[in-house]
Order: structure tokens, then sequence, then C-alpha cells
């Protein structure tokens, strides 16, 4: 279907290649019309079809060829979506599966690790409530320790808690009284340097590290820190018990001492102890296989107790202490001396302690009044029976203060010292007696010396 525009110069003839032959052209002008030129016309553009002609403008040409392009580029599309919508289909599927197993699988990468961390916190827990109950069960255990160190009275200012500056070192000096010749009645104030072996004996422990994961730890770092301060109370506890054990011990070889000093028989001195209002049923002490260092300790330290509390019983009878307090000075010994009457050589039996009229004189040990009036050359004359062969003698009162008979007590005031008898001044003749004989009451108060010497 051939078109011509108006305006152009078109040939009246049809025109045709020479190879053509005129075959060519006498067939095309069968079958299609010629368009010819329209003289009276402008720019248009006519279309010839059999003879018959549908003149077009050039908007309405243009927008049927733009039409015609649009739907053979719609048809182009058509065709190649339906050709290859299989494809693209297969492809976005499995885009979407390939994009749905990878959210499938982080999610189940990240309940796995919620389901580690959760179970890693849940170990993490219950390790912590392990310990913590370790502790709790330990410091329990320390309190009750504690409880049982309170209830020794040697505990007490057996271990130091801080050590003493320089400055404060002649104010120690001072304050601990320095053991006479003979020692004082009834106290006995132990030397700074027991303090001293008593905290030496403790072995220092450095505290134990705290490892680099406990200080980037909240729980651990707790943990560690309660288990150091149980460390410190619990070595501190030790410390005080070996010092109670130390002074125990050292408190018992001294005690022995004393009696094989003497030369007395241990048994018939604590047979001669006087019963006390006691009793009970028997209940014997029993340690468990399972006790720890710290409770067998303390079973040792509460039977070295027991019998050093048999000991002091025992030991309240033996008169091995001062009959008068302060600073004493002997006016004459114990043995031969020249009588101050008959300038004679005469045996002295006691002891004269140089003393103000009126100063009181204590009985040495425990025992029973049996002599109490003048007597003599004692003049106004005390004597104390302490049982087992035991007595003491206190001479020249200027007043008694018991009647014969009475239970003494270590310390009680007896009378005053005078100068009845026998005597040049004031003074008290005291003398010591073993089974009726006079002995040096210096061998008693030595021995007393070095049992209040530690």
């Amino acid at each position: 279907m051939p078109m011509s525009k108006s305006s152009a110069q078109l040939s009246q003839y049809p025109q045709h290649h020479p190879h053509d032959h005129g075959r060519a052209f006498h067939r095309r002008a069968a079958a299609v019309a010629t368009a010819l030129p329209l003289p009276d016309t402008d720019d248009a553009y006519t279309i010839v079809h059999h003879g018959k002609q549908v003149r077009l403008g050039p908007v309405v040409f243009w927008i049927v060829v733009g039409t015609v392009v649009l739907l053979g580029l719609w048809s182009a599309a058509t065709a190649t979506y339906f050709a290859f919508r299989d494809d693209v289909l297969t492809r976005l599927i499995a885009r979407q599966a390939e994009m749905q197993y990878a959210y499938e699988d982080r999610i189940a990468e990240l309940r796995a690790k919620v389901d580690r961390t959760t179970s890693r916190q849940l170990l993490d827990q219950e390790q912590f409530d392990q310990k913590l109950d370790q502790i709790m069960k330990r410091q329990t255990a320390l309190e009750s320790r504690a409880t049982a160190l309170g209830s020794m009275p040697d505990v007490t200012g057996s271990i130091p808690r801080s050590t003493p500056q320089r400055g404060d070192a002649s104010q120690t000096t001072q304050g601990t009284p320095k053991p006479s010749p003979i020692s004082d009645t009834v106290i006995f104030v132990a030397p700074p340097d027991r303090e001293a072996r008593l905290e030496s004996r403790a072995p220092t422990l450095a505290a134990p590290p705290v490892n680099q994961f406990a200080k980037n730890q909240g729980f651990d770092n707790v943990v560690v820190r309660l288990t150091t301060s149980l460390d410190q109370v619990e070595r501190r506890q030790m410390a005080a018990l070996n010092a109670v054990e130390e002074g125990m011990d050292s408190r018992m070889r001294r005690m022995r001492g004393v009696v094989s000093d003497l030369g007395l028989n241990l048994a018939n001195l604590e047979a001669a102890v006087p019963r006390t209002a006691m009793g009970g049923p028997f209940v014997p002490v029993k340690i468990t296989a399972s006790s720890g260092p710290f409770e067998k300790q303390l079973y040792r330290i509460n039977n070295t107790r027991a019998e050093m509390d048999r000991l002091n019983r025992t030991l309240a009878l033996v008169p091995y202490r001062k009959p008068v307090i302060g600073e004493v000075e002997f006016t004459s010994g114990f043995g031969v001396r020249s009588d101050p009457f008959l300038g004679r050589p005469a045996m002295h039996t006691g002891l004269d302690f140089r003393a103000a009229s009126g100063d009181p004189v204590r009985v040495t040990a425990n025992g029973k009044v049996v002599s109490a009036g003048w007597s003599g050359g004692y003049g106004r004359m005390i004597e104390v029976d302490h049982g087992n062969g035991l007595a003491t003698r206190y001479g020249h009162l200027s007043e008694i203060n018991v009647r014969v008979g009475e239970i003494v007590r270590i310390g009680q005031v007896v009378g005053l010292v005078g100068s009845t008898g026998r005597s040049t001044g004031p003074h008290l003749h005291y003398e010591t007696r073993i089974d009726g004989e006079a002995v040096d009451p210096q061998k008693f108060l030595r021995a007393g010396v070095r049992l209040s010497a530690g």
C-alpha cells in the first residue's frame, strides 16, 4: 500500500531497474495501487490501496506511526516476557528461597548462641551459688571459731594489733612492771618479749594473688575478695590459737618446774586440794575424724586448759608469793646469823621483811589458820596450814585480823606489821615450813618469780 506526499516531485511513470526487463514492474502495478500526485493538496500523506485514497495529516500520521511502534514494542516485550517468564520466576523463587534459608540459618545460629549464653550463665550462676554457699558455710565456721576463741581468757592481748612505734618504747617500758626479786601477790604480768615470741610463732602468709580473670569478672571478683578476707580472718584465728597453745604449754612447763624445784610431790599436792561444789553427768569429749586442724588444736588447748586449771588449784596451796606488796628489802635472811640481842651465832628460821608499822600482811597461799595469838619471841604470830605438810608463819604483828579455824585465801590480809616479841623495830618475820621443818622462804619466792616471768 504505497503512500505519497502531495508536495513531493514524483515521477509520472513508474521507475524500474534495467534488470527487471519490465516483468516486475507489471506485476507490482497489477498488485499495488499507484500513488499519483495531487496538485491541490498541502503537507499531507495519501495512502492509495486498490484505487482508494486515504488522506492523513502529519499529526495523525505520526500518531499512527507511534501507535504502531508502541504496539510493536509491546508485542515484543510481551513475547519476551512469555518466553522468559519461567526462567525469571524460577530465579526469583530461588533467590527468595536462598534468602529465606540464609535468614533461617542466621536465626538458628542466633538461637544456638542464645542457648549457649543462657547455659553458660546458668552454669556460672550455679558455680557462683556453690562458691557463695561455701563462703557462707566457711563464714559460719569462722564465727563459731571466733566464739570459741573469745571464751578463752588467754587470747585477749596475746596477739598485738599494731606494732609500737619508737616513741612508744618508753611508755611500754614504763607501763609494764619489771619483775622484782620477789613476785607480786596473786597477779602475774607477762613481759612484752612473751608477746613477741607468741607473735613470731604464727607464720606470715602472703595474701593469694588475684588472677586477671577474677579482675574482669564481676561475680568472680566478689568471690575472690570474700575468700581473701576469710583467709585473713582464718590466719588471724590460727595465729591467736597458736599463741594460746604456746602460752599454755609454757605456763604448764613452768608450773611443773616450780613443783619439781621445790621438791614437792605433785600427786600429794593434788590430793590435798579441797573439793569445791561441782558435779554433773560425765559426757566425754569427742572429736570426729573429719575435724580440721583448728578443731584438733582447740581440742588440745581445752585439754591443756583443764589440766592447767587443776595445776592452778594445786599451786594455790604452795606459798610462793610475797607476804607484802611493793618493793621489798630483807633485813635478815634465812640461816645462821648473829643474834641481835645476844650477839652470838644463832639460827634464823625465816626472812625479815622491812616494812612500816601498820602495813598489811597478806597470806601467801590458801589454807586454814591453826594459830593466831601471842607466841613467845614471835610476839603476835599467825600460822596457816596449807595442807600436804606445808605451813607459813607471820610474826611480830601489831594486829591480828583472823581467828583459829578460819579459811583464808591468797592475798587476804591476816594482820598488820608491828614490832612485838623479840624485835628491834617494825618488820615482818616470815617462815615457810615443810612437815614442821623450817626451809628457806626464798626458795619458794624464787619459784614464784620464775612462774610469773613467762
